[in-house]
């Protein structure tokens, strides 16, 4: 950054990774997006921008804003990377183009619709299980135990070692804020499993009739090559797992805290998909995505040169009073429409609707069999850089 910019720039000095900041996030994202339309954060060397408007004015040009660069701190095109780039979020058009096609293609309506059922059954069975044995932990019995089955089952991934998936989204998330202690731990955990991850990306690991094989049946046509396949496959573990688990987690934590709100839903259990989109608004498992600049730009004011990191709050944009009257205020009959949680434009999350999937299933699943969730306990938190999330919620189930 240019001593001009710098000494323009309104600039923040706090460590986003601290446990101080991990503890208050909302604090931070309050800060980061009242001080400015853009912040340099000096402690980490980049920009940050929180305000809705602006958020979604860097997601609308990507021709300035590129995600070539990589997605969180690191320039994986100066400094490398611990894994091969994504063809859909580390890519720019052209290239992203053909990538995000296919992946719309295989991850259709009328896909996700044949989906379903499946889903529905693994859903009752979660949900039958938990209520039997009353206590449980909303965490790892309900947000965690129905992804967890039915997403890498719709892939094809084999039953075995399933762990691993999350052990290697854990490094993804990590490896995308600064290279700390959470970093270098979640390296030495994942660093056993990382050749047994490309591994099961690959053709003959990947069961027949699922979204994985789809994926490889593009390669039999000539849209994409073996190895291209495989890092397809891929992103269902690098960023359709730990997502929605969390956003799951946080919906059904909020309801739980909101008596009127889960009333709504257990009068309605339709309303499930629009509890889940404000539950996303309300806390957002996912709240940071990074853009490289590729020319100097101007952001409310701000001046920003080349080259530069501008990541992006999304957390903080979701709770923009600019944009949503009583923005702290969960409110599942809120029209959520805009919330930035999966993105915006041509790298809007192309699983999104997956994602929508599945915790519309869950949760209408939930709110018919399950009369009243209620806190049995204190939450505990994920620490993990790049991703917000619950590690554990005792709840007790009423029966409906």
């Amino acid at each position: 950054m240019s001593m001009t910019d710098a000494s323009s720039a309104p600039t923040l000095d706090f460590d986003l990774f601290s446990a101080d900041a991990m503890a208050a996030p909302d604090q931070y994202d309050d800060l980061v997006r009242e001080t400015a339309p853009a912040v340099y954060l000096a402690r980490h060397g980049v920009w940050a921008v929180g305000r809705h408007a602006d958020v979604h004015a860097v997601f609308s040009d990507w021709e300035t804003f590129s995600s070539a660069s990589g997605t969180g701190f690191t320039n994986i095109r100066k400094q490398g990377n611990w894994r091969q780039p994504s063809l859909i979020l580390e890519n720019d058009p052209p290239e992203h183009g053909k990538y995000r096609r296919l992946l719309s293609r295989i991850l259709s309506p009328a896909v996700l619709r044949k989906l379903k059922a499946d889903f529905v059954a693994t859903a009752e069975s979660i949900v039958d299980s938990a209520l039997d044995r009353g206590e449980v932990d909303l965490v790892a019995d309900l947000a965690e135990a129905f992804p967890f089955a039915a997403l890498p089952d719709a892939v094809g991934f084999r039953k075995e070692n399933r762990r691993n998936l999350l052990i290697y989204s854990e490094l993804n998330f990590n490896a995308m804020g600064e290279k700390n202690d959470l970093y270098r731990a979640a390296l030495e955990r994942a660093t056993p499993i990382l050749d047994w991850v490309v591994e099961n990306c690959r053709r003959d690991a990947v069961a027949p009739d699922t979204l994985g094989s789809a994926i490889f049946d593009a390669v039999d046509t000539g849209e994409i090559t073996e190895e291209e396949a495989g890092l397809l496959v891929r992103i269902f573990i690098s960023a359709g797992m730990d997502t929605t688990i969390n956003g799951i987690g946080f919906t059904l934590e909020a309801l739980a805290r909101h008596p009127a709100a889960w009333a709504q839903l257990r009068a309605d259990p339709t309303r499930a998909r629009a509890a889940f989109d404000e539950g996303l608004r309300y806390r957002a498992p996912s709240p940071y995505i990074g853009r490289t600049t590729t020319r100097a730009v101007d952001i409310g004011g701000v001046r920003i040169g080349a080259e530069e990191k501008v990541i992006l709050f999304l957390s903080a944009a979701n709770r923009d009073p600019r944009q949503w009257p009583d923005p702290e205020r969960f409110d599942i009959e809120r029209k959520t429409s805009g919330h930035l949680a999966f993105g915006f434009g041509i790298h809007a999350c192309v699983g999104q609707m997956m994602a929508r999937l599945e915790a519309d299933v869950l949760m209408s699943t939930i709110a018919s069999k399950v009369a009243r969730i209620e806190l049995a306990g204190k939450p505990s938190y994920q620490r993990i850089n790049w991703l917000r999330g619950l590690s554990s919620l005792p709840v007790r189930l009423e029966r409906a």
